[in-house]
């Protein structure tokens, strides 16, 4: 593991097999980039980061795994975006994606294997969640794959409920000459869903088992009733695909969600992100889930080449 300057910060450098990983913990616990040596001597990112002027422009950089906590994308109360409902009628504010992605961590462990750190709550936290808890997030690293645990501990005396992601940015296309309508993508879903501006969730595409990536009909699209824990995407007969598994049972989780999205076609990076359930969980409870009192929950994704 390397130290390395950046910006007045230390990002933390893992070399694990032919994978090279690099993380800035204390900061959103993000995951900056996932690189891979190929064997012609070339060097492949797997997850993308982007180049940036200044540190001030980290949050927002579109690259890496931003983490999605408590609830992903944008919850709605009565229509109203930028709200949540709790159980017991408590209206509260919530951003974009929740607050730990431009939250302050303290690592809680660093060795060879990966990390992991644990959210310090701010004012945004607490004005937005203001119950007690330890939300921390472990990475394990391999020479083909990761993998990341997010971890909710309640330490209060009411359930807590959450309904957390992640925003993955994969390098698509990944081989030289290539476009990304070359590539496939692999989701075994039943129910495709959009959202709407009040925050219902309505039917979405249509879509087959195998969609090219540049297809319209996957941008900002709800995957669901996942019939397996996998996805994959990659050139068709060409070694090499990105697998992304939700879990570790052979079961996707109940109410768990696939998201897709890019920001534009000449776009470096493809989104697909694996979420507890669908936006606005609050609201619909479709991927919900409480952890009770003196408990704990987690939600476990891993990543590999294949």
């Amino acid at each position: 593991m390397e130290k390395i300057p950046y910006f007045g910060q230390t990002l933390l450098r893992w070399k694990v097999g032919g994978s090279t990983f690099l993380a800035l913990p204390e900061k959103g616990a993000r995951l900056m980039n996932w690189n891979l040596a190929m064997p012609d001597g070339s060097v492949r990112d797997v997850i993308h980061w982007p180049e940036i002027g200044a540190f001030a422009e980290f949050t927002k950089a579109r690259g890496g795994n931003p983490i999605l906590f408590p609830f992903a994308a944008r919850t709605f109360d009565r229509g109203e975006q930028g709200f949540w409902r709790d159980d017991a009628g408590t209206r509260r504010p919530m951003p974009m994606h929740g607050f730990a992605r431009q939250g302050d961590f303290r690592a809680t462990r660093v060795d060879a294997t990966g990390f992991e750190a644990a959210l310090i709550p701010g004012a945004e936290a607490e004005a937005s969640y203001p119950f007690k808890y330890e939300f921390r997030v472990e990475y394990r690293f391999a020479p083909y794959g990761l993998t990341c645990n997010l971890t909710l501990e309640n330490l209060g005396k009411d359930p807590l409920p959450w309904c957390a992601g992640h925003h993955f940015y994969f390098a698509v296309p990944w081989l030289e000459g290539s476009k990304r309508g070359d590539y496939l993508l692999r989701i075994p879903a039943t129910t495709r869903l959009k959202q709407d501006d009040k925050g219902k969730l309505v039917p979405g595409p249509v879509l087959g088992a195998d969609v090219p990536m540049d297809s319209p009909d996957l941008i900002d699209t709800i995957h669901t009733g996942l019939r397996s824990p996998e996805v994959a995407f990659g050139e068709k007969d060409v070694p090499g695909d990105v697998v992304v598994r939700i879990g570790s049972d052979k079961a996707a989780p109940a109410g768990a969600a696939v998201v897709t999205w890019t920001q534009a076609p000449e776009s470096p990076f493809f989104c697909v992100e694996p979420w507890m359930g669908p936006p606005n969980a609050p609201e619909h409870r479709q991927g919900l889930r409480l952890v009770p009192p003196g408990s704990q929950d987690r939600f476990t994704v891993s990543l590999s080449i294949r």
